[in-house]
């Protein structure tokens, strides 16, 4: 708001430099605005949705320097340099924080958590200042400050920030994406591939922002490869709208396991397959480990860890053999001829055409139409 009314003061008279980059920033920051709007408000997934919103913020004022840059609009207004609009280093820990708050349904800030972001306190605290010096004195800093240190460890150290962060983000869902194969039968909500393949893409990012780094420090070439603000701006908008489309995850809580290796009780090994076998619960399509341990009376992480180490599967596995199995002995017991092959599937436990097919691929090697002909 603050910026807003600083620039608002400024840009009465100013004749914006219209091109095609000035114009497709324009509409991303526009976009990534009103999606981040929406998921402030979104009913749905509402802390990790504010934390979401609060990232795609950061970058789309980030994204407002290049669009005065390239607009010239800070040539015809040269004392709007240093508005307080640059918070790249909370993007890292804003990502990551992001991921915990969607898949810990517990999760909270605490103290310690504030410590990610005291180098985006220190960023904005010293754009905050500046903002309100006089245009000597920032001319003064630009030559003399910024463009030699400050800038290069704004911008190397987003880099570095963001690198970690993705990576630690990167390890955190792939650890989340175990847990909910030993915990869920149903995966196709909140598996979080979508997010899987935007950290993958920002990865990506990351090393055209190393090639960037190399250019501007080593050569000294400025402004004229910076393509990763853009992209990144883009990600940012992708983000609001899958952020928006994501599923409910509040039956999720995520909790990492121990990696220590158990020994099996042949018993309890029997209680779950008869479960499955005489009690047929995978016919359950939303079943989840929780209801499994409750069945069966047993704590859920000596129910998941027998299915593990016993049975050599994931719960999702687990589960998912006996449906394909059920659904193989019905196509060859004649069903068909009074259902489809899907009508066949959701009696079977499935609940999507998509994953049926994938999952009974997965496991005879066939499409459900091609294993009928073989």
């Amino acid at each position: 708001m603050l910026a807003s009314l600083i620039a608002g003061n400024y840009l009465s008279t100013v004749q914006l430099s219209l091109n095609i980059i000035v114009i497709l920033l324009a509409v991303v920051i526009s976009q990534s605005l009103f999606a981040a709007g929406l998921l402030w408000f979104a009913p749905t997934n509402r802390r990790s949705g504010r934390i979401l919103t609060v990232l795609i913020t950061a970058i789309a004022l980030w994204l407002s320097d290049d669009f005065m840059r390239i607009g010239l609009i800070y040539r015809q207004r040269p004392n709007l340099y240093f508005l307080p609009i640059f918070y790249s280093f909370g993007f890292g820990p804003l990502i990551w924080f992001y991921l915990k708050s969607l898949i810990q349904q517990n999760f909270r800030f605490k103290r310690a958590d504030l410590l990610h972001f005291i180098p985006v306190a220190l960023q904005a605290g010293l754009y905050f200042f500046l903002t309100f010096c006089s245009y000597p004195v920032k001319s003064w800093y630009w030559e003399n400050v910024h463009r030699q240190y400050t800038y290069r460890i704004e911008f190397d150290g987003t880099w570095i920030s963001m690198t970690i962060y993705l990576v630690l983000s990167f390890r955190l869902l792939r650890h989340y994406q175990v847990w909910v194969a030993n915990n869920f039968s149903d995966l196709s909500r909140i598996r979080l591939n979508w997010l899987k393949v935007i950290l993958g893409i920002l990865l990506l990012l990351c090393l055209q922002w190393f090639v960037e780094i190399i250019l501007r420090d080593v050569y000294g070439v400025y402004f004229n490869y910076d393509y990763s603000v853009e992209i990144l701006g883009v990600i940012a908008l992708v983000l609001g709208v899958a952020g928006l489309q994501q599923a409910s995850l509040s039956e999720v809580s995520y909790e990492p396991e121990s990696t220590v290796v158990y020994e099996t009780d042949p018993a309890i090994l029997e209680r779950i397959s008869r479960s499955m076998e005489q009690d047929r619960l995978y016919l359950n399509p939303t079943l989840t480990l929780l209801e499994l341990s409750a069945a069966l009376k047993l704590n859920s992480k000596i129910v998941s860890r027998h299915i593990n180490v016993g049975f050599g599967k994931s719960f999702n596995d687990y589960v998912n053999s006996y449906r394909v199995e059920e659904v193989k002995r019905r196509l060859k017991s004649g069903d068909l001829a009074k259902l489809t092959i899907m009508g066949l599937a959701m009696e079977s436990g499935f609940n999507s055409k998509t994953t049926f097919n994938r999952i009974f691929k997965s496991f005879t090697g066939h499409a459900p139409s091609e294993f009928i002909t073989d």
